[in-house]
């Protein structure tokens, strides 16, 4: 397969974890690229669980867990390999990397740092990319392994590493653009290296932005994104099974979902698309005859009302201080001492006396609420009067032009009566309505919500 294809019609497709779990499942990927053959670039996470795995020996732990660990890894990926149908060299390659874990985490166990973990995680991304590369080449297909670190630059910033798009677009056009003209090219989201050479990873939805970046860089006509539910849907229809797929939505709809806690894109995944107009497509692997939802610039006729996203594990704080009161520089310093502690603030309202705002925790590693550290609420204590409330949930009502819309506080509060509602954001976008609600009614709200605006 040597197919000549118009620079400006490639596609880039991304593979999520669950899309490459096993070898039945990379086959399914294999078929989804084939059946389109403007896709010359596949970026692939790492097999569903690996990376989990990875992350827990990163950590450090005892011997008799890291090796259940190390068992579980090398049973994921030879499960795969033993389905081949040559896997001799693959068994190899695969082999040496697994021992290469292995130093590693004994490394980790001695003394842990984030510039290990990212190099220790990579190996999820690494492995998957070459088994795959191998299933194209059994079924005579011309693909090409492709360290994506040698063209994705970023920082220094282990765990959550900013890329430098200057010289990703440089080093892309140098050494990648040319390779898609001879073959299939498959390469490793999440990853990228350093000025010294070093592994770094991008975060969470590190993969889907992996793919953005490369797209933009590419000029890409569209980038694809497979997964394990075709397309985007009014909300996540395991909280609310009579949820719909929109068939097309807008860039900033969708990063309002995203950012608002839907599963399906990561926020950052956008902004590369966003910047250079390039559609997304959000699909399916399992059934790729389904459809899925395209992401675009704009669309027609965009509904007032477009879907729910809901955010668990959140931390709100409720500040009081008479000293507000006809005051300067009170939200100022409260915001300064939030940044010395690298506290990240989602929504705030005020009053004349009290400030309330709240904190995603979602991305801790560790239980809720674990920004609050003791230092934080010593030091916000001498300030004010500090109320923490642990276990909530954010819901977000995501639409057009709300906060011009008459009647939208009726459609939406008028059916949430019987709930407790602590906080409410409406205003300050017209893309999103936003309220805090108890953890333990989080589900009820959503199905509630839905029923009375999309069903």
């Amino acid at each position: 397969m040597n197919q000549e294809v118009p620079q400006h019609a490639v596609v880039v497709a991304k593979f999520g974890g669950t899309s490459v779990a096993d070898f039945d499942a990379m086959n399914r990927c294999a078929d989804v690229v084939l059946s389109n053959p403007n896709v010359r670039l596949v970026v692939l996470s790492a097999s569903s669980g690996v990376t989990n795995l990875l992350v827990a020996l990163a950590e450090g732990c005892e011997i008799e867990q890291r090796t259940r660990h190390l068992d579980e890894v090398r049973r994921i990926q030879y499960a795969i390999v033993d389905r081949l149908t040559n896997p001799t060299i693959i068994r190899d390659e695969i082999n040496n990397m697994l021992e290469s874990i292995a130093r590693l985490s004994e490394a980790a166990a001695l003394a842990t740092s984030a510039a290990l973990t990212d190099e220790l995680v990579s190996y999820g991304e690494l492995m998957s990319t070459l088994l795959f590369v191998e299933i194209l080449h059994e079924r005579d297909v011309t693909a090409e392994w492709f360290d994506v670190r040698s063209v994705m630059r970023t920082d220094d910033h282990f765990g959550r590493a900013t890329p430098d798009c200057a010289a990703l677009a440089e080093l892309t056009t140098n050494l990648l653009k040319p390779r898609l003209q001879q073959a299939l090219v498959i390469t490793q989201g999440f990853i990228g290296s350093e000025a010294k050479g070093r592994t770094t990873t991008l975060g969470r939805g590190g993969s889907d932005y992996t793919a953005a970046l490369l797209g933009e860089a590419l000029n890409a006509s569209q980038v694809d994104i497979w997964t394990d539910v075709p397309g985007i849907y009014t909300t996540d229809p395991r909280v609310v099974p009579a949820a719909k797929r929109i068939d097309e939505i807008a860039f900033a709809e969708a990063a309002e979902m995203a950012t608002f806690g839907a599963k399906i894109l990561h926020p950052a995944t956008l902004l590369p698309a966003v910047r250079s107009n390039i559609p997304v497509f959000v699909g399916s692997s399992k059934d790729p005859a389904a459809g899925g939802t395209m992401v675009c610039s704009s669309t027609a006729n965009p509904p007032l009302f477009r879907a729910l996203a809901l955010r668990r594990k959140q931390t709100l704080l409720v500040l009081h201080s008479l000293s507000m009161l006809h005051a300067r520089g009170f939200l100022a310093e409260v915001f300064n001492i939030l940044a010395r502690h690298n506290v990240s603030v989602d929504l705030i309202t005020t009053s004349e006396v009290n400030v309330a705002l709240t904190i995603d925790t979602t991305g801790s590693t560790t239980t809720s609420g674990s920004h609050l550290t003791s230092a934080l609420l010593t030091e916000l204590s001498a300030l004010c009067t500090v109320e923490v409330e642990e276990d909530m949930a954010l819901v977000a009502l995501i639409g057009n032009k709300l906060s011009q819309a008459r009647g939208v506080g009726k459609e939406v509060f008028g059916v949430l009566e019987p709930f407790n509602i602590r906080m409410i954001c409406y205003g300050a976008s017209s893309f999103n309505l936003c309220f805090l609600v108890p953890g333990q009614d989080a589900e009820k709200v959503v199905q509630t919500l839905h029923q009375n605006l999309f069903e």
